[in-house]
């Protein structure tokens, strides 16, 4: 199995840290030298090891981002 590249070009945020140093990041990414997207997963604090995420394009950001701000959040029931 051939191995990924990335580089992340920009960290947006981290959305949460688990006990053991790992953070769920919003980050803008290029994989094996393709156009940059934007990637939500864990990573841990080196950013050496990842685990599995979601990767979107511009577009599904924007679709993304017009579906959440329809959303009441305190109307959800999740944890």
């Amino acid at each position: 199995m051939s191995e990924i590249k990335f580089d992340i070009i920009k960290n947006i945020g981290a959305l949460s840290e688990g006990a053991k140093g790992w953070k769920r990041e919003i980050n803008i990414i290029s994989w094996n030298d393709r156009k940059p997207k934007i990637d939500i997963r864990d990573w841990d604090e080196d950013h050496l090891k990842m685990r599995k995420g979601i990767t979107v394009s511009k577009e599904e950001l924007k679709k993304l981002k017009e579906i959440l701000s329809e959303i009441n959040v305190e109307d959800l029931d999740i944890g």
